[in-house]
């Protein structure tokens, strides 16, 4: 039985025929969703995201965590949209005086932290925004401001009709519906997150990306926002308890069918192929994140029990290091700073870290030097690199 996936309303735009996609409400229905062929995948997803949380539970310092992968998160959704910012851009940047301002694909990462952390805040806050179409807004504004789409109506949803692909709406891969139906599809799509439901939650999460990115409210940053979503519904159905997922990373590595599941879904209903695409990566992801929080941990310890053990060290050099996985890229003015202490105190423990093969000096300068906490970051950088073609498709 074919299933009803919503309308199509055309319109001529500069004289050509536009055919717009209008979807229906979540959940999908004539027929319903169709789990039972992905309960094994459904299940692995479970567990791996429970292990997940987990593992933020057991280490000592989530901080570490929560400030990497959100991270690692930041740079690889930006990376599906064309910036070419990489994780050791961005700590680099961190790494510089206050006032510094940053390249353009930086900014592009720092202002999706600045979104993620606001609207945590919010939700966090006694008198807060609820998860909803107006902390959504607030999102976007943040994620826009100053950069690509800056003008582009941050905040706002859009008032004119906008395509993904092609060069114009006639020959778009995809037209999303037209700008008086959007205030009622995001209505609608508030309502189901909050509404009950038999689906599970990860399920849901996933169909609510799917809508979002078909609604497309925004003239831009609609990528970045919808992904962004997906991590505030694992933290608002209690699911996570911190965004220690970094699932864009799934859609970077098999972004083709990322689209392809997408279109799918909007042309024959496919809505199962898409869930079990997005389970798949919750899974895998989690999977990685808990391992990666496992070695990363692992790799703190034994660099602590060295420096520890080492002749001439202090205690100077012991909270050095364990500031190291917030600011694994440093320099002497950023460690005085950080430590609270004398340049010639925080040269002797960079010098000591250095010594122990904890930190590398990779600038080659006398002077301005850069220190990297080597083996942490290339743990932590995997699959943030930048390969092949870049650059993505948002929205025109």
């Amino acid at each position: 039985m074919a299933r009803t996936v919503g309308q199509t309303r055309t319109s001529t735009v500069a004289g050509e025929a536009v055919a717009a996609f209008i979807p229906d409400p979540l959940p999908p229905s004539h027929p319903p969703l169709a789990l039972d062929p992905s309960k094994a995948l459904l299940s692995r997803a479970e567990h791996a995201v429970a292990r997940l949380d987990l593992a933020g539970d057991m280490v000592p310092s989530l901080d570490w965590f929560i400030y990497a992968f959100v991270r690692k998160e930041a740079v690889v959704s930006s990376q599906i949209e064309g910036t070419e910012a990489t994780l050791d851009d961005l700590f680099t940047f961190e790494s510089t005086p206050e006032g510094t301002r940053p390249g353009a694909d930086v900014e592009e990462v720092c202002n999706y932290l600045d979104a993620l952390a606001w609207a945590r805040r919010e939700l966090a806050r006694p008198r807060g925004l609820p998860l909803s179409m107006r902390l959504v807004h607030g999102v976007h504004r943040r994620l826009m401001r100053g950069v690509r789409g800056a003008s582009k109506q941050p905040g706002e949803v859009r008032r004119s009709l906008n395509w993904v692909g092609g060069t114009r709406p006639s020959n778009a891969v995809y037209v999303p519906p037209p700008p008086e139906e959007v205030p009622r599809l995001l209505g609608d799509l508030e309502r189901y997150i909050h509404a009950e439901d038999s689906l599970p939650p990860l399920v849901r999460a996933g169909l609510v990306h799917v809508q979002f990115e078909s609604i497309h409210p925004y003239l831009d940053g609609n990528g970045r926002v919808g992904r962004l979503l997906v991590a505030l519904l694992l933290e608002h159905w209690k699911l996570l308890h911190a965004p220690l997922l970094y699932l864009s990373l799934h859609f970077k590595r098999r972004r083709p069918d990322y689209y392809r599941l997408l279109n799918e879904v909007r042309q024959t209903g496919d809505w199962e192929g898409w869930t079990d695409y997005f389970l798949e990566g919750v899974a895998e992801i989690a999977e990685e994140s808990a391992t990666t929080a496992r070695d990363l941990y692992r790799l703190v310890a034994r660099d602590r029990n060295r420096v520890l053990t080492a002749k001439g060290s202090s205690l100077t050099a012991v909270r050095l290091l364990e500031l190291l996985p917030r600011r694994p890229v440093l320099t002497i003015p950023g460690a005085v700073k950080l430590l609270k202490t004398t340049k010639p105190t925080a040269t002797k423990s960079i010098e000591l870290l250095e010594r122990l093969g904890i930190v590398r000096e990779t600038t080659g300068r006398k002077r301005d030097r850069t220190y990297r906490y080597s083996r942490y970051l290339e743990r932590l950088r995997a699959g943030t690199e930048l390969v092949g073609p870049r650059g993505g498709t948002e929205t025109r």
